[in-house]
């Protein structure tokens, strides 16, 4: 039993010299201790891919060149997991920055399916699409048919275009980031 009682002292005596020590009376010497670190490394500008979805009144295509009547003013866009962003940006600001970045949509043409919803039968064509510009109402696109026909027209239509990263410009990562507040919604 008594030695019981000397191991449970101990215990409490080892658990309290440190605070015994702290609180004593010799006063502390302050003393200056460098201490190296090294600097975080930057974070790397994450690369979010996505995909921009523009929609319109009609839809007229015919020799290689599509014309979106009625154009939407904004282009929304979003991103799969992980992610998750969704946003829009105006349908200019989406023209303007066409060749803006290291892989663009002017040296890397984008893949777009054109889905035209009115008319007897939906029509779906896939192109490639180049040289986007805005005449009066209209956005219109020099396109390469890969699949469907050659020639279409009818009503409401949307253009789903194919994801691609670019990072460092409107609608990059950092770009997303700096209008958050402003713009997009993340799940």
């Amino acid at each position: 039993m008594k030695d019981n009682r000397y191991i449970v002292t101990l215990g409490i005596v080892a658990l309290a010299m440190p605070l015994m020590i702290g609180c004593g009376a010799a006063p502390k010497t302050e003393t200056t201790m460098v201490v190296e670190t090294e600097e975080a490394p930057a974070p790397a500008t994450q690369e979010i891919e996505y995909l921009f979805v523009q929609t319109a009144d009609s839809a007229t295509l015919a020799d290689g060149v599509l014309v979106m009547g009625g154009i939407n003013p904004a282009t929304l866009y979003f991103s799969d997991r992980p992610d998750r962003v969704a946003g829009h940006l105006t349908t200019e600001e989406f023209v303007a920055t066409w060749g803006e970045g290291d892989d663009n949509f002017a040296s890397n043409p984008p893949n777009a399916t054109l889905s035209i919803l009115t008319g007897e039968q939906p029509q779906e064509i896939v192109v490639v699409l180049t040289e986007p510009r805005i005449e009066d109402d209209a956005l219109v696109y020099n396109v390469s048919i890969i699949e469907g026909a050659d020639t279409a027209t009818g009503g409401a239509c949307s253009l789903f275009i194919d994801i691609i990263g670019r990072p460092l410009t409107p609608v990059s990562y950092a770009g997303v980031a700096r209008r958050t507040m402003r713009r997009a919604v993340i799940y």
